[in-house]
């Protein structure tokens, strides 16, 4: 199979991260529950992640980052955790259902959220961003990188409009964690959600929270901590104030593996690689008669490119895709039906999203666009 699908899940993994996977399965232990070396190890193991991960993003303090099941999971802690009824969100049109569905119950509760103009090619406009701020502007929340079209968002220029405003700053790194550089301090990121099973290559069930110093979040769960027992509420330390229960250590124990082997490679190289693997796919696809490209034709960009076949449903050719050529792709909105609205590729049912991941070769890039050719001739 050639598999194109990494907006989804990486795939395959680093041989390091299934050895780690394995050899936390089978050493054991439940971090912070006993002083057993095997429980000393689980909690070495859950350390050197956030270590890593603090050093991949430029974080001063590796607990201010907070494990949990996956970006959705940490996007819904920053957005319930911060916002109430009567105050007010700012977002961009581009967002995925994570961002939107949390904040639509928000709405049903009494918040009221603005999404900005968003433009395919280039994003959110910062002076929408600017002019979209109230005296009850309590977050702005902006997706670093499209998921369908692979469009970035001014990044940096609104995290410093926000500082300027003084309202917490959320960015979704779902696909640009671990593929293109991201320094939370110069990016004036304030909470940073991200998928341990993307780009960072580690396995599912895995993301954090990275939450600043100046942020403070109502948690959205309780319970053990290992650590702590005799305080009648969660303990307010960090990552404790956070994290409730026992952790996912043997899919952390992935995530660092991962995270360690993306600072081996260093995020730059890899940014690089990426880059020209996307372009060698965009220039192939826009010269293929019949074949529409959405979203910006040329780099910087995120790793997801759609396009559409004139004459042929999205669906209908991710299957061909699948059964005639063994090739892995993703059709419909891809959980993002505002940006589909902003293309206008929601009626169609959305678009055929090819993702290339660190290991997608230039042979696989050309024998998927010798078969788009092949069935775009045949639409």
């Amino acid at each position: 199979m050639i598999y194109l699908d990494n907006a989804a899940t990486s795939w395959p993994k680093p041989d390091a991260v299934c050895e780690a996977v394995s050899e936390a399965i089978q050493r054991g232990g439940n971090p912070g529950r006993s002083r057993s070396s095997k429980a000393r190890a689980a909690a070495d193991e859950i350390s050197e992640a956030r270590q890593a991960l603090a050093e991949l993003f430029h974080i001063a303090d590796p607990a201010r980052i907070v494990f949990g099941l996956n970006a959705t999971d940490a996007l819904n802690l920053a957005i319930q955790g911060m916002v109430r009824p009567g105050d007010h969100v700012i977002t961009s049109r581009m967002e995925h259902n994570a961002v939107t569905r949390p904040l639509a119950y928000l709405e049903d509760a009494g918040v009221t959220v603005t999404k900005v103009a968003t433009d395919p090619i280039k994003g959110a406009d910062p002076d929408e961003v600017r002019k979209a701020f109230r005296p009850e502007t309590k977050l702005a929340v902006f997706t670093h990188g499209s998921n369908v079209t692979g469009t970035l968002n001014p990044i940096e220029e609104i995290g410093r409009i926000c500082r300027e405003n003084g309202v917490p700053f959320l960015v979704d790194a779902s696909q640009t964690a671990g593929a293109l550089p991201i320094d939370v301090e110069k990016m004036h990121i304030d909470l940073l959600a991200f998928p341990g099973h993307k780009s960072l290559l580690g396995p599912t069930g895995t993301g954090a929270l990275y939450v600043a110093e100046s942020v403070s979040l109502r948690p959205i769960r309780s319970g053990g901590t290992g650590v702590f027992s005799e305080v009648r509420l969660q303990p307010e330390q960090l990552p404790y104030y956070y994290e409730a229960g026992t952790p996912n250590t043997v899919g952390i124990a992935g995530l660092r593996a991962g995270a360690q082997f993306i600072l081996e490679r260093s995020v730059s190289g890899i940014y690089h690689e990426e880059q020209q693997t996307l372009q060698r796919l965009i220039d192939g696809l826009t010269a293929i008669s019949g074949v529409t490209v959405y979203g910006p034709l040329q780099g910087p960009r995120a790793a997801a490119v759609s396009f559409n076949i004139d004459g042929l449903d999205c669906a209908d050719a991710a299957m061909i895709l699948e059964t005639s050529y063994d090739i892995s792709v993703r059709s419909g909105l891809q959980c993002a039906p505002d940006t589909h609205r902003m293309l206008g590729t929601f009626d169609l049912g959305g678009t055929v999203r090819v993702s290339p991941g660190l290991f997608t070769t230039d042979e696989e890039i050309d024998a998927f666009l010798t078969a788009i050719r092949e069935i775009a001739e045949e639409a």
